[in-house]
């Protein structure tokens, strides 16, 4: 696991600069603490921080084939690299080291670009062709590495982190401004944008060649909803229990200590039971519960110590306290754009604790895309039913009610409101109104005059729905699916886990999201994973046997905190403060009256708006941070 960051000048006779390329890896030191490497060749150079995970000792990079004409800089884990290494040895490779890294070097200098086809794991990598003079990028399948990059003019930059890019002065700050738009809708940027106009991200699956002047994009990987009918529910269950034992079997090669994240919930306490089989060494498990002014919020921590004592893990827990002032620029500056998801909090904390001990750890990430864990899947499985009642019913019987709820209730009721009231909406729409934290007329109420302007529409409801439409499936719930692992996957959750974990110098692996357990998830049939009212009823029916009966009943919670609780109480003057009228006017994109209503009518339990809340609070930090005075939509 590494960071890299790499540039390169169209105009061969225009040097690579190599103290650019040394602040660019600076920059990322967090990534890779423990060596680091330049490669610098007239117009290219390529750099990486390196945390020494495979081959230890003799796994320098950057790496060279035989003759020394490629170079690459890796970042990632090729769990199949023995596999490779064996088969490309046969075919008369000469290896310099035992590393992963150089089994991608020797598998391009066989077959070329269509290496990346032939590679199970995760990985972000750049490969310089002496002979070609061609650079090739690649990024994983599914964007569980990051790859950011500026092509502009004649000269191309690209690292693991924004933050590597930046260090390159000629670099402008200007903000995307439908970037800012997705940010407000979903908590995030879509890929390939990011908040920065001039800064985009190589889109999962894809890999980037430049050559004899020009650059092309090309995708080599997607995934496919063919639901197989024909195939026998309990004989669907063993096959899953099969690969994905598999899978956690191969995301344990390391020459250093590892252990696993352990929420207590189905996904990650199924991980810690099949690293239980694997291993010989009791299996190193950490989780967190929050304190604070939590109220009804469920600490996690009992069901974690279940699982533990079940297994026989080395168990560590932390419990955290809402301290976040000093935290929330640390985590702004791990992402480097902004970032409202407030798992990162969790995940920052979680992996500090884990760093003390090990530097690797497994986690159950991207179990719920597969097999149907969320609620919002649920409840568009009950959407399409309740669609089919009679207009006039739904209006006069179920909206009159649900309408009495007020919005700052919470719960079951709270839940039914979002799914009921979209109900007459198209189901692409439908989905994403369950997804979105304010739809485009009230984001434009939101933005100034001057931002408005300038934001074209509702071009992120039409990029969602875009995934919502693919051919890639047909059935209303695999669509969901599909547009979750595109969007929300690669630009939420694994974005979240990558930058929170790195920036302790942690690597995390996650094998559900092991493409070949992901491409047969595909052929699952959707009544298999959401059945009535039971969501991932086939990952139950799997794991039945290796888990307690109560981790298996157990209601979802998800990796947050209680941070509604939190904005009301222990930072609520910090809140203030932050998004005072003089704070927004300093950069004027957000119009301070409708942010004042927000804030009084959250803080008179009105209605509920602690993720709006703190998507403004991280947006502020993060233009403190990042933009140069006097930038801004009021300049």
């Amino acid at each position: 696991m590494c960071g890299i960051a790499g540039l390169l000048n169209f105009d061969s006779n225009r040097k690579a600069d190599p103290r650019l390329l040394q602040r660019m890896c600076d920059a990322i030191a967090h990534r890779g603490p423990d060596d680091e490497g330049f490669y610098v060749n007239g117009q290219v150079g390529l750099g990486m921080r390196r945390l020494s995970i495979i081959d230890v000792g003799g796994g320098h990079q950057p790496i060279f084939n035989e003759d020394r004409s490629l170079c690459i800089v890796f970042n990632g884990e090729i769990y199949n690299h023995r596999e490779i290494r064996e088969e490309l040895i046969a075919k008369g490779h000469t290896y310099a080291t035992q590393t992963d890294t150089e089994s991608i070097l020797h598998l391009y200098e066989e077959i070329g670009v269509h290496c990346v086809e032939k590679l199970r794991g995760m990985f972000a990598f750049a490969i310089w062709d002496e002979r070609k003079r061609s650079l090739f990028l690649a990024r994983d399948r599914v964007g569980i590495k990051p790859l950011f990059y500026r092509l502009e003019g004649d000269r191309l930059l690209f690292a693991s982190e924004i933050k590597s890019i930046l260090q390159d002065p000629a670099v402008p700050r200007d903000i995307d401004l439908q970037a800012l738009d997705a940010y407000v809708a979903l908590s995030y940027s879509m890929a390939p944008r990011t908040i920065f106009r001039e800064i985009s991200q190589l889109l999962p699956g894809h890999f980037l060649v430049w050559e004899d002047g020009k650059v092309r994009f090309e995708r080599y990987w997607d995934l496919y909803y063919r639901p197989n009918r024909k195939a026998k529910v309990d004989d669907l269950a063993a096959e899953f229990l099969h690969l994905l034992r598999e899978a956690v079997g191969q995301h344990l090669i390391s020459d250093v200590p590892l252990g696993a994240f352990l929420s207590g919930g189905i996904d990650s306490t199924t991980l810690v039971a099949l690293m239980s089989e694997h291993m010989s060494e009791p299996v190193k498990t950490f989780t967190i519960g929050f304190g604070g002014t939590v109220g009804g919020f469920e600490d996690e921590r009992p069901f974690a110590r279940l699982a533990a004592d079940r297994y026989g893990t080395d168990h560590h827990e932390l419990e955290v306290r809402p301290n976040l002032e000093g935290v929330i620029e640390k985590i702004v500056t791990g992402f480097d754009e902004p970032f409202a998801d407030d798992s990162s909090i969790p995940t920052y904390y979680i992996s500090e604790m884990t760093r003390k001990h090990v530097k690797v750890a497994l986690s159950g990430l991207g179990g719920d895309e597969l097999m149907g864990g969320y609620d919002r899947y649920l409840g568009f499985s009950l959407s399409e039913s309740y669609a089919r009642i009679p207009r006039w019913v739904r209006r006069n019987l179920f909206e009159r009610i649900i309408g009495l709820v007020p919005d700052s209730s919470g719960g079951t009721v709270s839940q039914l409101k979002r799914f009921i009231l979209p109900a007459d909406l198209p189901p692409a729409q439908r989905y994403f109104a369950y997804r979105v934290l304010l739809d485009a007329e009230r984001r434009a109420a939101l933005f100034s005059p001057d931002v408005r302007r300038e934001i074209e529409g509702a071009q992120v409801e039409d990029e969602c729905a875009r995934y919502f439409h693919s051919p890639n499936a047909s059935e209303p719930l695999d669509r969901v699916m599909y547009q979750d692992v595109k969007v929300y996957l690669p630009n939420d959750i694994l974005a979240n886990t990558d930058r929170m974990s790195m920036a302790h110098s942690l690597e995390v692996r996650v094998p559900f999201l092991d493409h070949k357990l992901m491409e047969f998830c595909a052929t699952i049939p959707a009544e298999w994973k959401v059945r009535g009212l039971q969501k991932k009823f086939l990952l139950r029916r799997a794991v039945a046997h290796l888990l307690p009966g109560e981790i298996l009943q157990k209601k979802k919670q998800g990796f947050v905190g209680p941070m509604a609780l939190w904005l009301r109480h222990e930072l609520r003057d910090y809140v203030r403060d932050t998004l005072s009228e003089a704070s927004l006017k300093a950069h004027g994109y957000f119009e301070p009256r409708a942010v004042a209503l927000i804030l009084d009518e959250h803080f008179s339990r009105r209605r509920r708006h602690d993720t709006l809340i703190w998507a403004l609070l991280v947006f502020q930090v993060w233009h403190r941070l990042y933009m140069r005075p006097g930038t801004g939509a009021a300049r």
